[in-house]
């Protein structure tokens, strides 16, 4: 696509790549106040309709109205626990995962995505920093819960096992053979999910009134300064991303009620969240749930199986499919849309999986600040390299050091400005002043540019901030670990490209021990750090680049 005439402001470049594509620069106001209202009308609807499938099992929409209602019947009659209160999802993506969450919502209740690789250390302090009151979590990793519950605000734990929602025959075959395999974990102390969704009934829920201001998610980010934060999503954010999402999505021919997604990105990041718990559930489509998408056999059985219409995926996952042997079997003949966010996308796997599928990848960007989505490339856009087009109702602003807008194709800050920017970290004030402008702009730290025709590159990623398969790895964090180690003199942690991942960390080290070892590192800082944290590089030097005052220079790291 080129330019009939130029261009050199921003947002009408941006404007104008709107009106190509025919997408709104503005939506009329929400019918919805909250992902509740999505929900309800979807159901109505569809009530019969495949709402998700996950190891095996479909639960359609009514059901998962109905299992979601007994939920927050439970929270509300079995608990003390009030509307605003916090409860935290730690689960892989299976069907339990919504019924949660939309069964906090429907209590009142936020929710905290809690990634269940985390170590204790994390756990205990993402519990305590976001004053959790209750947490629901896979039975594979309850006792790391129950190990900081006594440290933590935590009054209640749910635990939930793999087949809860199976037919009872299944559940009982499978979670028999899961005891026999050694892999099952007796609930303890906490409060089985089967048992909460057996002693409640949808008759005695009382709704609640939630609006576009109340908080729905407390999702941690290490923002743009590092620091492990927690963004405040409201419902209205939510709910804008939605419509925003659906505007470009059906730009593909799409159609509510007609669609399957395959979903492999775990539910507890914000892109996989907002993908099937509000633009899939609007969309009343069939979204295929994959809780460990590293099982590349059964990923591909799945897709097999379930010819999809929409697949969301990163550079990692891409590659891994390609190079499988059975990828050519799929039938890829029902396939309108490819998404791909989280993490750079490289050119050659893009590029195999547009020949070998037929669908080109439509890359997108967005942070957790923006609930995540602000830009999405339209299908067969023609922009390579590009993370797309704005979404409606959002502005772009390329800004320099000073904040003074720059002209199209000139490179700075990306300025976000739209209802899904979030309302700000939570107990870190000074940090929001920083991170959101007085006039509503979301300062992204990311630098890129915007062409004539309105679409948007990423140039470079936060200044420090490592993407590995999708999760944001901030090398304070990893430092302040490695930092502790007595050997330890200097430490620096970067990232580099890696074909697997994206990108992986890398760390220099300066010791005062020459008989230390890479695996002696790695063994250090695991029970602090979650597994795709770990250094997969360790280099040892005599010195570090440093500035004047002492500061290691990570960009002469990562360009050597």
């Amino acid at each position: 696509m080129v330019s009939n005439e130029s261009v050199t402001d921003v947002a009408e470049a941006v404007q104008r790549g709107q009106q190509r594509f025919g997408v709104p620069e503005t939506l009329p106001p929400s019918e919805f106040n909250s992902l509740l209202d999505v929900l309800q009308q979807t159901v109505e609807l569809f009530p019969q309709h495949p709402a998700l499938t996950a190891l095996g099992h479909t639960t359609d929409y009514a059901e998962l109205d109905r299992l979601s209602t007994i939920f927050a019947t439970y929270l509300q009659q079995q608990t003390d626990l009030k509307p605003g209160d916090r409860l935290a999802i730690q689960m892989p993506s299976v069907t339990q995962y919504l019924v949660v969450a939309y069964g906090a919502f429907k209590a009142g209740l936020a929710v905290v995505n809690i990634n269940p690789l985390y170590t204790e250390v994390e756990l205990e302090y993402q519990f305590s920093h976001a004053d959790v009151k209750a947490v629901v979590v896979f039975d594979k990793f309850l006792p790391h819960v129950e190990a900081v519950r006594e440290k933590t605000p935590i009054n209640y734990v749910f635990v939930t096992s793999p087949f809860d929602l199976h037919p009872p025959v299944k559940r009982l075959l499978m979670s028999t053979l899961l005891k026999v395999m050694g892999k099952s974990v007796a609930p303890g102390a906490a409060i089985p999910l089967r048992h909460v969704l057996n002693a409640a009934s949808v008759e005695s829920y009382q709704p609640v009134s939630l609006g576009s201001d109340d908080m729905a998610l407390l999702q941690y980010t290490g923002g743009t300064t590092g620091v492990s934060k927690p963004a405040i999503i409201s419902h209205g954010n939510l709910v804008s991303v939605t419509r925003q999402g659906w505007e470009l999505l059906r730009l593909a021919a799409l159609e509510r009620g007609e669609e399957r997604i395959v979903s492999p990105l775990p539910l507890y990041h914000i892109y996989a969240f907002a993908l099937v718990a509000t633009i899939g559930v609007y969309m009343g489509a069939h979204t295929l749930l994959v809780p460990d998408p590293r099982n590349i056999n059964g990923f591909i059985k799945l897709l097999r199986r379930w010819p999809a219409t929409i697949f969301s995926g990163l550079n990692t996952l891409f590659v891994a499919l390609l190079d499988h042997k059975d990828f050519s079997r799929v039938d890829f003949s029902t396939l309108k849309v490819t998404m791909s966010g989280g993490a750079a996308l490289a050119t050659g796997p893009a590029e195999d999986w547009a020949r070998r599928t037929g669908c080109t990848i439509s890359d997108a960007y967005g942070l957790t600040e923006a609930s995540p989505i602000v830009s999405f490339s339209p299908p067969n856009s023609g922009k390579p390299g590009s993370v797309g087009i704005a979404m409606p109702d959002t502005e772009l602003r390329i800004s320099d050091e000073q904040g003074n807008a720059l002209a199209v194709d000139e490179h700075g800050e990306i300025w976000v400005r739209g209802p899904q920017v979030m309302v700000g970290y939570l107990h870190f004030p000074e940090e929001t002043a920083k991170t959101i402008t007085e006039d509503g702009w979301l300062k992204t730290g990311d630098i890129g540019s915007v062409d004539a025709d309105g679409f948007l590159y990423i140039h470079d990623r936060q200044k420090d901030m490592i993407i590995v398969s999708g999760f944001n790895v901030y090398p304070n964090e990893i430092e302040s670990v490695i930092s502790r180690h007595p050997d330890i003199t200097y430490c620096a942690a970067v990232g580099v490209p890696d074909d697997h991942s994206g990108e992986a960390v890398k760390l220099f080290l300066v010791s005062t021990n020459p008989n230390l070892k890479d695996d002696d590192i790695r063994a250090f800082c695991s029970n602090e750090l979650a597994r795709y944290k770990l250094p997969k590089y360790i280099e040892f030097r005599d010195e570090l680049p440093l500035s004047n005052v002492g500061k290691v220079l990570r960009r002469e790291l990562r360009d050597s």
